[in-house]
């Protein structure tokens, strides 16, 4: 299992577009990809879970894959949101 902490920089938040992109890099990988706000955990292979955990510019969320490629589906992951919605690590 691999992790991630980042903050999220843009002011829309992780809205539909990046949300959507983030689920469609994420089922290219066999490893299971979790999205980490708080106490809930969405599934990062669901459109639905990512945007019901509601994340907003500021919000501190952790990326989590766990299976054979986890390594490879983590930094997918993470260059995306950069690219996207702009991430700062988080503390």
């Amino acid at each position: 299992m691999v992790t991630y902490k980042m903050v999220i920089a843009d002011p829309s938040g992780l809205h539909l577009r990046p949300a959507g992109k983030l689920c469609e890099i994420s089922l290219k990988y066999k490893a299971r990809v979790q999205i980490k706000k708080g106490d809930h955990i969405a599934n990062g292979k669901s459109v639905l879970g990512v945007l019901a955990a509601r994340v907003q510019q500021g919000d501190e969320i952790e990326i989590i894959c766990d299976g054979t490629d986890e390594e490879d589906a983590l930094q997918a992951l993470v260059t995306m949101l950069q690219e996207d919605v702009g991430i700062e690590e988080a503390g």
